[in-house]
């Protein structure tokens, strides 16, 4: 087929691919005319042909367990609905919807919520990621835009990267600035994050900042600047004055940070603190880029103000590689910011005060439009446990996993009177708690828009049909609304006609007073959105886009002056005690995203990373008395998780990071948000997920294990289990602390007598280990024994169970443990996306290769997204 040009479904950064069908194959490329990601792709985006598969989706409604048709499950919602507003009043429902959701799927879903049901209570979980970069635009700007693009990375003479691991969240991104480094070696990069990550690889400084206290340092970086004067660099004073409010009380409130104090309270060297000041005062050209880091902060909104401060004080906003750079978690993350996606929003980027509500209400002539803001996410699901809310609608998002005090989330939705999910997956931590299931499209079923993180509308394309009866968001919520008596307003029958509304609203009385203008697009026909390029918002009536915003210093507040906003710096709401010593950190791994629906049905993806695992500082595993590659125990008043241990001296003593993907479906109380206290900023309603008091203490695991198998075992009657899809196989990695391991028993009676079985047993050690073979093909193996250490490598073994028949070589190294000769053993995969393993590498070192260049020649690691670089580069150095 013709390749399909679409979006990737992952990040933020939103590349564009390329899709080619052969056969019953997809593969997915970069594309190279898209200015986003121009051709790059990270190893998820180059898998994403690998997640297609039709397993675990959900294909047809549900209701209480049981198949029905459209319209049943289509009545049953709108009717508990309207029964419940009845009862209730509107405010007893809510909708909690996602920024894996397109803009078309939003905008409806706002409008029947905010427009029709007449109450705010729509929250998305974007709430989790950017509200407070959200709050901190609006704060300053007074509007919630980016002012900056991604040319200004290239171009930019100096890059802060502040509470964003680039190179595993971003790795377009990332790459894109690692080849201007290159083309441009003068450039500097400062990384301000507690974790030495693979950012730091390309980073000029690092300021392993302590956990909480970005404000300070930036505080004390307006200090500096307005001691330096115009001396070097320092502050602009003329654009304060022309463009800029509220300075003299923001620069009065920062007099007394100076380069001491401020080292201090970050627990950073004053040298280093003073040279980070001196190079963002000297360089005119800067671009601040921040993420979770600075978000996820019960005091996120003032660390986003503090970043943007500097830049006011310089007149860094909007200029070719002068910018503060918030950079988005999700694909749709600002579409759903761009519709009212978020409780206190209406659409459009109006706010719900009377004047904004009465131009909206006329535009969907809905005479019943909320006017109030509703609930946000943390506050919602309160009220979701404490009985206020007795109907939810959950769509493309899994709160039962991503939510802080995950197990009260649980527990909220297990008791509500009605719960809805639209998902495509049909086994996901919050869909087994669903009294109404409906299936949804997917990524290459989608149809509609999507917005990235440089304000870049981009289409998303569908090139596979709608299976079994699975139908788009916009469809599903539009069929809702219909039932609901809203017929007349909800007449849409294509995400091209919910686009030219949704467009016709940025325009309707705007008259350039709000930012987000879609005055090209009001008129595409379906050809022309069809064909829609990438083009950032605001889009002018001749169809240009706007790369940059605020350059001439205007800006839309009152005033047209941005305003610059100090508070005292505060920090983490809960401190670490004497039960709870350590700091949990939280965040993601390369190689996968959110909770695993899409990206764990790729056994690629899952040869980096394979289990839940908490990294810690060497002397942290001392006193916690936990062994490196064993089991712990992470926990405090709110849950607690089952991880495998990772020593490592980049990360800072005190602190601890686990992964957020992993959830119920594939491991024993992984997690992680289970244990993040409901802590929120004030004004964003953002969770503070960067900073939990935590202890951690060894599992007392008596047996460790692993099953492999061609396919899934039961095993949740494990105290740990972890279930990794491989190649060709399932493996089960297993621990736990009863006297004896009855899993050889267990196993006997799942696969039954049939086969040839062989079996090895060391009763003085309790060692055991057996492979069921079938017709010379390895069905199944098993090892277990009381030290985990004593377990032999996986890689070999699984790639075993490719062949059709084991030779007798082969069935020997199976109950040895060991590869012959004639096994090869690749080792855990570095680069995921050529799928290319720790021991040929190092094979490959030994004979001369050294540079991650020749590397990549010899094996191509390295050469695609460049993501495993910085681990290329730690073999290089120790082999």
């Amino acid at each position: 087929m013709t390749p399909i040009r679409t979006t990737c479904p992952y990040c933020g950064v939103g590349c564009g691919v390329l899709v080619s069908r052969a056969g019953d194959t997809f593969s997915v490329r970069g594309d190279p005319e898209h200015p986003a990601n121009l051709g790059r792709l990270c190893s998820k985006g180059a898998a994403l042909g690998e997640t297609l598969s039709l397993d675990d989706r959900l294909l047809h409604p549900e209701i209480d367990g049981r198949r029905v048709t459209w319209d049943a499950a289509l009545d049953s919602v709108a009717q508990r609905f309207q029964q419940v507003i009845a009862e209730h009043g509107p405010d007893a429902v809510a909708f909690y919807v996602s920024g894996q959701l397109l803009t078309e799927d939003y905008y409806v879903a706002n409008k029947l919520m905010k427009g029709f049901i007449g109450s705010g209570n729509i929250d998305t979980n974007s709430r989790l990621c950017m509200s407070s970069a959200v709050a901190g635009h609006k704060r300053a700007f007074g509007s919630d835009a980016v002012p900056g693009c991604y040319e200004d990375l290239e171009i930019a003479d100096l890059i802060v990267l502040t509470g964003s691991n680039t190179a595993w969240a971003h790795p377009v991104v990332y790459q894109r600035i690692v080849a201007a480094k290159k083309a441009r070696p003068g450039m500097k990069i400062v990384l301000i994050d507690p974790r030495r990550t693979a950012t730091a690889e390309i980073a000029d400084l690092h300021l392993a900042i302590k956990p909480g206290a970005d404000a300070w340092l930036f505080n004390g970086l307006l200090n500096h600047l307005r001691r330096e004067g115009d001396n070097h660099g320092g502050i602009d004073w003329s654009y304060l004055e022309n463009h800029v409010e509220g300075f003299g009380a923001a620069l009065e409130e920062v007099g007394g940070l100076n380069i001491p104090k401020v080292a201090a309270h970050c627990g950073l060297a004053e040298a280093d603190v003073a040279e980070f000041y001196r190079l963002f005062t000297q360089t005119p050209k800067s671009v601040t880029v921040f993420s979770q880091g600075i978000n996820q902060s019960s005091s996120g909104v003032d660390k986003v103000n503090s970043v943007i401060n500097v830049h006011l004080a310089t007149g860094r906003v909007g200029l070719p590689g002068a910018s503060p750079f918030s950079i988005t978690g999700q694909p749709n993350a600002m579409g759903g910011r761009e519709v009212g996606g978020l409780a206190n929003q209406l659409a459009a980027h109006m706010d719900l005060v009377p004047e904004c509500i009465e131009r909206v209400g006329r535009f969907w002539n809905a005479p019943n439009i909320t006017h109030r803001p509703g609930l946000k996410a943390v506050e919602l699901f309160d009220a979701v446990r404490d009985g206020r809310i007795k109907a939810i609608w959950i769509m493309a998002t899994n709160p039962a996993v991503s939510l802080p005090e995950a197990d009260r989330a649980v527990a909220a939705l297990k008791q509500c009177e009605f719960v809805v999910v639209s998902d495509n997956t049909r086994h996901t931590d919050t869909a087994r708690l669903a009294h109404v299931l409906l299936p949804a499209a997917a990524w290459g079923e989608k149809d509609g828009t999507v917005t990235n993180s440089e304000r870049r509308i981009s289409r998303q394309r569908p090139f596979l049909p709608l299976p079994g009866e699975a139908q788009p968001d916009w469809w599903i919520v539009n069929e809702v609304a219909r039932r609901m008596g809203h017929t007349q307003a909800f007449v849409c029958n294509s995400a091209a006609d919910i686009f030219r509304e949704h467009a016709a609203l940025s325009v309707f009385e705007n008259e350039g007073r709000r930012d987000f203008n879609l005055a090209g697009l009001t008129h595409l026909d379906s050809a022309d959105y069809d064909a829609l390029e990438p083009v950032q918002w605001p889009v002018t009536a001749n169809g240009r886009g706007t790369p940059r915003l605020f350059g001439q210093g205007r800006y839309y507040t009152g005033s047209g002056k941005a305003r610059m906003i100090v508070r005292p710096p505060r920090g983490p709401a809960t401190p670490v005690n004497a039960s709870q010593p350590f700091i949990f950190n939280t965040g993601r791994v390369r190689d996968q995203w959110h909770s695993m629906s899409r990206s764990g049905k790729t056994a690629r993806l899952l040869s980096h990373i394979d289990e839940p695992y908490v990294e810690m500082h060497p002397a942290d595993i001392r006193r916690a008395e936990v062994r490196n590659g064993g089991l712990a125990r992470i926990r405090n008043g709110r849950g607690e998780m089952l991880a495998r241990v990772v020593e490592s001296a980049e990360q800072r003593p005190g602190s601890v990071f686990a992964p957020i993907h992993w959830n119920g479906q594939n491991s024993a109380k992984a997690r992680v948000d289970a244990l993040v206290y409901a802590v929120t900023d004030e004004i964003s309603g953002q969770p503070e997920f960067k900073h939990t008091p935590v202890a951690v203490e060894p599992y007392a695991a008596t047996w460790y294990g692993f099953v492999m198998a061609r396919a899934p075992v039961e095993c949740t009657q494990a105290g740990y289990w972890t279930r990794v899809r491989c190649r060709a196989c399932w493996r089960h990695e297993l621990a736990g602390t009863e006297s004896e391991c009855d899993w050889p028993r267990r196993l006997r009676e799942a696969f039954g007598a049939d086969g040839d079985w062989i079996e090895m047993k060391d009763c003085g050690v309790s060692r055991y280990r057996a492979a069921l073979m079938r017709d010379g093909r390895i069905e199944m193996v098993c090892f277990f024994d009381r030290d985990f250490a004593a377990l032999p490598p996986r890689h070999w073994l699984e790639g075993l169970f490719e062949q059709d028949r084991l030779n007798d070589a082969e069935r020997s190294a199976l109950l040895m443990g060991l590869p012959s000769r004639d096994v090869p053993d690749a080792g855990r995969t570095v680069c995921a996306c050529f799928g290319v393993g720790e021991n040929a590498l190092k094979q490959a070192i030994r004979q001369g290769v050294n540079s991650v260049e020749a590397l990549g020649i010899k094996l191509q690691a390295g050469s695609n997204c460049g993501s495993c670089i910085p681990e290329l580069k730690k073999l290089l150095a120790a082999t």
